[in-house]
């Protein structure tokens, strides 16, 4: 048995090695919304423009969404370890065929990028479903929403690190007269897939797949997850036995109708952002892609900041996520109404305000609902259906807003939006009512400890009581 010391010493060293992980996935993820301006400035004299932009976006998230059905139901089958580092390689590869799928347009147009776009978002969704599985093995239930708010921190962190990165390279390839190679789409996804696959490497070593590998015991799952004692250890149920208490519940259904609203909005943000400041804003595109990182930025401190309310509330998450999906609605109503052409300043502070009050409540839904409602025995298989209904929806930020943001503008796009988010608000609320009558909700809150987490000690989820825990 490992000392409690080296026990939380191995937590970090899981959440560290799935933060950098599903962080190293956006890297393969992020480059195609970097890299959009470049694509329509070289082959718009061949036909492509915003919707065929669109339409390679909306068919990696079509792939995406089916692969989360598909992934989330292995990871709970065959563990979390394999899948994620799997779709890690996959996807790398998958970033390299499209680096040089560009010689092959003349024989089937933007079939060709669509096609490797969509195989890669495929692979990608094996990341946060296994992310979840594995998580579900290694932290308490006190620290629930605090750590499931710091892993989600890895997308955000991931997004905005991955634009800097990468609209740093072609800014370089812009301004050096030595490197003018670096200003072309290809060099992005060459660098993008080569780093992803260095940091892969690194993780074959250090991700264990539960704390039995290093000697300690499991923690216990929520008690009140819908598979009951079941849920308390993972275990091989028929496909029809893990579905069933899914299909039969509302607060699920709820989950994954409000995941379907933010989704949308917050994929919309993800890809069409660089090309939105580059036209609107009339930032030159790699400053454009740059600026961009600040959308993801300001969604991490939201995550954080909504874990660690949603703990205080003991799981309360409706408490956090209602009103900020109210201030999500002004955000986007302002963004579409505001005349931001020539303002790069304004428009980034409303992009930001925007990510503050989407991110937060979006962070909650295919993470910490997950593990609530699928325990140890489903938590990838949760994340992953609700995953899939959001990006259901996502499939519309591409092709669907881009139609819209060409032939009627962007502010007519961000109004839809708001409209979007209305509906995700009257789904909110409807959680929120369910999740505070669920039974067994008071045992549970006194089963988890009634202190704020902190991300220093994980251990077994008991209060800090030494000098070393503190």
């Amino acid at each position: 048995m490992v000392t409690p010391s080296s026990l939380r010493r191995w937590q970090w060293i899981t959440a560290s090695s799935l933060f950098s992980g599903y962080a190293a996935y956006y890297i393969c993820r992020a480059n195609l919304s970097v890299a959009t301006p470049l694509l329509l400035a070289e082959y718009a004299d061949r036909g492509l423009n915003k919707e065929g932009m669109g339409l390679i976006a909306s068919a990696g998230v079509a792939t995406y969404a089916i692969g989360k059905i598909i992934n989330g139901l292995l990871s709970d089958r065959l563990g979390g370890r394999p899948l994620f580092l799997g779709g890690l390689f996959a996807s790398v590869v998958c970033t390299i065929v499209f680096a040089v799928s560009g010689s092959l347009w003349s024989l089937a147009g933007v079939a060709v990028f669509a096609t490797a776009w969509a195989a890669n978002r495929l692979f990608q969704s094996c990341g946060w479903v296994a992310l979840v599985n594995i998580a579900s093995r290694w932290f308490p239930l006190s620290r629930h929403a605090t750590i499931m708010a710091f892993l989600s921190c890895s997308f955000l962190v991931g997004d905005a690190v991955a634009r800097a990165y990468l609209g740093g390279v072609i800014r370089l390839g812009e301004t050096s007269p030595t490197l003018p190679y670096l200003n072309d789409w290809r060099a992005v996804f060459w660098i993008a897939g080569g780093t992803t696959l260095l940091i892969g490497f690194a993780l074959v070593r250090l991700l264990k797949p539960d704390p039995s590998y290093v000697g300690a015991v499991e923690p216990e799952a929520n008690p009140v997850n819908l598979y009951g004692d079941d849920g308390q250890k993972p275990q091989r149920k028929s496909l029809r036995q893990m579905l069933a208490p899914l299909a039969r519940s509302p607060l699920f259904w709820t989950v994954c109708l409000t995941n379907f609203g933010l989704t949308l909005i917050r994929e919309t943000f993800n890809f069409w952002t660089p090309t939105y400041l580059n036209e609107v804003a009339q930032l030159p595109p790699g400053l454009a892609a740059t600026a961009s990182l600040s959308f993801p930025l300001v969604g991490a401190v939201s995550a954080i900041l909504a874990g660690v309310l949603s703990d205080r509330f003991s799981g309360r998450h409706g408490r956090i996520m209602v009103p900020s999906i109210c201030g999500l609605i002004v955000a986007l109503t302002l963004l579409g109404t505001v005349d931001l052409t020539g303002k790069p300043w304004a428009a980034v502070l409303l992009l930001c305000f925007v990510s503050f009050f989407l991110l937060g409540p979006y962070s909650y839904l295919s993470g910490v609902m997950a593990l609530d409602i699928g325990g140890k025995q489903a938590s990838g298989t949760v994340s992953g259906l609700s995953d899939s209904a959001g990006y259901g929806g996502a499939i519309l930020s591409g092709y669907t807003v881009g139609l819209l943001a060409e032939r009627y503008g962007w502010n007519t796009a961000f109004l839809g939006l708001a409209g979007v988010s209305l509906f995700a608000l009257a789904t909110a609320v409807i959680y929120w009512r369910l999740n505070e009558r669920q039974p067994g909700r008071a045992t549970a809150q006194t089963t988890s400890v009634h202190h704020v987490p902190s991300l220093p000690g994980f251990g077994d989820g008991t209060p800090p009581t030494d000098a070393e825990d503190l």
